[in-house]
């Protein structure tokens, strides 16, 4: 018994010098970005003709809550040479037909290769409006995942860079001119993806595909996870960025090399968490051919989406993750601690595995095993209390430091009204994280018992 709570505690002490050391690295990150970029006029960097071009792709299925938003959203972004393919991932509901007819597409004769494998495409369409020249709709069988729908938008697309979305995301229209300059500037890496900060659009106001006005969410569950999300990207990649230990561009936005994400294989339909898979892929690539390479971050609010506001729509969603995380880490553990993968393979790697992955398991079996001791009256209440409250104290410091550099950078929650609500809600987030850990757990044991498919989120579209 001794040696599981020695254990436990040693392994919370690490864990906590671990985020600590992240906050130091993204603190340092993001001084140095801000310095670098204060000046930078993007507004040259949109209208270049030395610009690279960009096909962003972005799967659809069953997506008529936003799918259109999101498309005249697309639309009207700031940049000179791009083109949207909306890849209809044979919805059930009415999102091609809502497609077809707002944005008038016909049929038309389109030659592709099918460089990387995908689920037949029945049919390819143009507008025939001038006004959106630059969309075309990909029509095609399900292929049970989005993995597949993206590997078809890549059979498709015809620019050097590609931005992979989900088709219900709301991006900056500044957006490809930020995610692109990394890869314009000289360096003796090769860049070969981009990411930027998520945040919730849940509560905010929409209108013609634009986020008109920024509200914190209304609703519990949305809320907690714009605190999450606000911790992960600002303080988490922001770090991993500045290490060269980035495993993961968010599914929601991210900006790749095609040529190397076409060479690497492309998305892996069998890999449930396919955003993270394939960037490890990628690196794994780059580093397997000796050939220097470089993941960046771009610290920016770029995309907003909308977030899980149900408990069993969030259960769902967060036990995919666990499932996605195993299958990328089982995948890939010949990179753990391996040197030929850089810090990578030495530290990103390993944090993932011991802090991402087993620390929520460890966490259930704490909260299960602290039960069976108080039950049985062999628990020491006062160390217990100062344990807790250890932890408790450290999980508000942490989600206050990420609001606190929120309000110091983009300051995008303007009412400080909701400043104060999304730091009452660091008061009460360690209180459900058994809840998390659960999710965890059960999406372990789905993926033991090979549960497939993504599971039922419902969403209900932007006000």
């Amino acid at each position: 018994m001794w040696f599981f709570i020695n254990f436990v505690f040693l392994f919370t002490l690490v864990l906590f010098i671990s985020y600590f050391g992240l906050g130091y690295f993204s603190v340092k990150k993001l001084r140095k970005y801000l310095r670098k970029n204060s000046y930078v006029d993007y507004n040259s960097v949109a209208t270049s003709p030395l610009s690279p071009s960009v096909s962003i792709i972005a799967p659809a299925y069953n997506e008529s809550a936003n799918v259109i938003d999101s498309v005249k959203t697309l639309m009207k972004l700031h940049y000179r040479n791009f083109e949207v393919i909306i890849v209809n991932d044979g919805s059930t509901d009415n999102t091609f037909e809502l497609l077809k007819d707002t944005f008038k597409l016909k049929k038309c004769n389109y030659f592709f290769e099918y460089k990387i494998p995908c689920e037949r495409i029945k049919g390819i369409y143009k507008s025939s409006s001038q006004e959106f020249s630059k969309l075309t709709v990909v029509d095609k069988i399900n292929g049970g995942c989005k993995a597949d729908a993206s590997n078809a938008g890549l059979n498709v697309c015809k620019n050097e860079l590609v931005l992979i979305m989900d088709a219900d995301s709301v991006i900056e229209p500044d957006s490809i001119s930020k995610l692109v300059k990394p890869f314009l500037e000289e360096k003796k890496k090769k860049v070969i993806g981009t990411g930027g900060v998520v945040r919730i659009m849940n509560s905010c106001n929409v209108e013609d595909g634009k986020i008109k006005k920024i509200n914190l969410p209304s609703k519990f569950l949305p809320r907690w996870q714009a605190l999450e999300y606000t911790r992960a990207f600002l303080l988490g990649r922001m770090a991993w960025s500045q290490l060269d230990g980035l495993l993961l561009i968010s599914g929601a936005m991210g900006l790749f090399n095609k040529e190397i994400l076409i060479n690497s294989g492309g998305y892996d339909p069998k890999a449930i968490g396919e955003d993270m898979e394939m960037v490890i892929r990628m690196r794994r690539y780059m580093a397997e051919r000796n050939e220097k390479y470089e993941v960046t971050y771009i610290p920016d609010p770029l995309c907003w989406t909308e977030v899980p506001s149900d408990y069993k729509s969030l259960e769902s969603q967060r036990a995919r993750w666990a499932r996605g995380l195993v299958y990328a880490l089982r995948k890939h553990k010949v990179m753990f601690l391996n040197k030929k993968y850089g810090m990578l393979g030495l530290l990103g790697y390993p944090f993932w595995l011991f802090f991402e992955w087993l620390a929520p398991l460890l966490a259930f079996i704490g909260f299960g095993f602290t039960i069976y001791l108080a039950i049985s009256g062999s628990i020491n209440w006062e160390f217990f209390g100062l344990l807790y409250l250890f932890i408790y104290a450290f999980a508000i410091f942490m989600s206050s430091w990420s609001v606190l550099f929120e309000e110091l950078t983009f300051h995008k929650y303007e009412r400080k009204r909701d400043v104060l609500r999304l730091l009452a809600t660091a008061f009460i987030e360690p209180l459900i994280y058994p809840m998390i850990a659960w999710f965890s757990v059960k999406g372990n044991w789905e993926y033991i018992r090979g549960v497939e498919g993504w599971g039922k989120i419902v969403k209900k579209g932007a006000n």
